[in-house]
């Protein structure tokens, strides 16, 4: 990268200057706005709560909430902890700042690069020679500039007349510059031109890399040429696994031209091959089925729909559109599908029928345990980051004392309140829940016990009073702990932690136990949600039902992504299709 001349440093310098003291004097209104996304609600600490059950607001209510709420941040330093679990919260929580991050970050990027502009209509061989000329770097000319003509999608015709001219200057075109035409040519459906460069590439190259198969049976699957998608196919297989894109353009070109059982076999065979279909490919398979109503095909759709649950897939509003039409096509079944939402409690809004229980079965759960303790417990890995002696200690510890109701991160507070000490914070939140007689166990480390700055003793001796308590080695590692005593304890044991436990989710072999620990996870973790000094604490809702597709004889329930919402891995979708079978 070329030096900054030096006159335009100081103007640099004022740029940034100027625009960071906007950001400055916008965050408070910020803050602010980033409050009046949520509904935060909260309640008064009382012995008589309990700590799973909601705070319940009337609508008049939740506006007053939300405004008191918005005054204490601003006077007393709280700040809300947003859901965890709830699809878009993390996106939400990030996407002010981004934006204005990315302002400042765009309008200094825009003013120090200068991007080559890609000409508005095709241009003769002396035009594209002058203006190769003119670039201030030349080296490659060609290759960039049909870059920049499908970052921009542009007139097809701009980039013949490029050809034309790469071809009269250097008289040959390179497989690269081909192949970014190629990929111009198939993003804008330009189906001759598809077939122009397929049959030159046939003639001119022995063999090709998997990124021109991959474009070559996009390109030619909605053509009448889509058969020779089938014969790319397997050569591609000859040199990778095939992506499911892959599977799924050859499907959409045999589904399109009636090729249902083709269509079908090659769904099978990705599937097997453990390649997740796209959505888009799913898609293909229900919009077919309108047109196409047996059994076997209605039994097949229905296997996708499993699919889907035993993945833990969830539909996007596309797909879950054609899911519904689908359903209220079959003829003689009087299917009637509408959005709806979930109550706490499970039930459905808009057929009243409860959905099925976040809790696992005692198989499934003693499978987790099994799964939990042998992979992440006793893993390979578990002396990285945790003294030896401790798991011995953690041992003797299990088979001595009683099952908890409630196992506590000692570090669940730590930097989340500006105004609040983080002992202090751990000691209202341990004295609320022991006035509610839950036999509570605090996980933390040695160095709590001493007295600094941040643990008080007398704080440490009060909480012991409230809770048992175990303490690590500190150079340990918490969390396999925590998982330790809240599975040893029973299925009925909650933990409090912020920790999302994905990398202990990810050390589990195979894809049944991280679907059950992530049940096991949003069935069992319990989130402090509001917190103000010496006032009001509360909890997120632990869900008792359990986001997954679920069916009856005369139902199906559908959680989906919205479009408009960005959903995490560890998040699960809150809007649901119910669809019913009317008499």
């Amino acid at each position: 990268m070329r030096p900054l001349p030096s006159y335009l440093i100081p103007k640099l310098g004022h740029l940034v200057s100027a625009s960071l003291i906007k950001f400055q004097n916008r965050s408070l209104v910020f803050q602010h706005h980033i409050l009046s996304l949520y509904k935060i609600t909260v309640s008064p600490v009382s012995a008589s709560s309990k700590y799973l059950s909601p705070v319940k607001h009337t609508e008049t209510n939740k506006e007053n909430a939300k405004a008191k709420t918005s005054k204490r941040t601003r006077t007393n330093g709280s700040l809300p902890f947003l859901p965890i679990f709830q699809a878009g919260a993390a996106r939400r929580r990030a996407v002010l700042l981004s934006k204005m991050e990315n302002k400042l970050s765009n309008k200094l990027e825009g003013s120090l690069t200068g991007k080559q502009l890609v000409p508005p209509s095709p241009l003769s061989i002396d035009g594209w020679k002058k203006l190769k000329d003119e670039s201030i770097n030349n080296s490659r000319f060609e290759v960039r500039m049909m870059e920049q003509m499908l970052s921009s999608e542009s007139d097809i015709n701009v980039a013949k007349s490029l050809l034309t001219f790469v071809a009269k200057e250097s008289g040959s075109i390179s497989y690269e510059l081909l192949l970014k035409y190629l990929a111009l040519c198939v993003n804008k459906n330009h189906t001759a031109e598809v077939y122009d460069v397929f049959d030159i590439m046939k003639v001119r190259f022995k063999s090709l890399e998997t990124g021109a198969y991959s474009l070559l049976i996009k390109g030619l699957s909605g053509t009448d040429r889509w058969k020779e998608c089938l014969t790319l196919l397997e050569s591609l297989k000859q040199i990778v696994t095939p992506s499911s894109k892959n599977y799924g353009d050859a499907i959409f070109g045999a589904i399109h031209h009636k090729e249902a059982t083709t269509g079908w076999e090659l769904y099978e065979e990705m599937i097997n091959k453990n390649l997740q279909p796209n959505l888009a490919t799913l898609q293909t398979f229900f919009d077919y089925g309108k047109f196409h109503n047996d059994d076997n095909y209605k039994n097949k759709l229905s296997a996708v729909l499993l699919y889907l649950r035993d993945n833990q897939i969830y539909p996007n509003e596309s797909l879950l559109k054609s899911i519904k039409s689908w359903f209220e096509s079959v003829p003689g079944e009087k299917w009637k599908g509408s959005f709806t939402t979930i109550n706490n409690s499970g039930e459905c809004r808009s057929c009243q029928k409860h959905l099925e229980s976040i809790q696992l079965s005692e198989d499934e759960y003693n499978e987790l345990r099994t799964k939990v303790m042998k992979e992440v417990i006793e893993g390979r890995d578990v002396f990285k980051k945790t003294n030896p002696l401790d798991v011995s200690r953690k041992g003797n510890w299990g088979s001595a004392c009683p099952c908890f109701v409630l196992i506590i991160d000692g570090i669940i507070s730590r930097k989340s309140y500006k105004n609040a000490g983080t002992f202090e914070q751990l000691l209202e939140v341990v004295s609320h829940l022991a006035e509610q007689n839950l036999r509570l166990l605090l996980l933390g480390r040695k160095h709590m016990l001493k007295g600094t700055n941040s643990w008080e003793r007398r704080h440490m001796a009060a909480i012991q009073e409230k809770a048992d308590c175990f303490f690590t080695e500190n150079i340990s590692e918490d969390d396999p702990f925590l998982l330790y005593a809240t599975l040893y304890s029973g299925n009925h044991c909650k933990f409090l932690s912020r920790d999302l436990m994905r990398d202990h989710k990810a050390c589990l072999s195979d894809g049944i136990a991280r679907r059950l620990f992530f049940k096991w996870q949003r069935g069992h973790q319990l989130l402090l949600s509001y917190y103000s000094p010496g006032k009001r604490i509360q909890f997120e809702n632990v869900l008792n039902y359990d986001t997954i597709i679920q069916t009856t004889e005369d139902t199906w329930h559908i959680p989906y992504d919205e479009d408009e919402v960005e959903r995490c891995s560890y998040e699960v979708p809150r809007k649901w299709l119910c669809l019913q079978k009317r008499d």
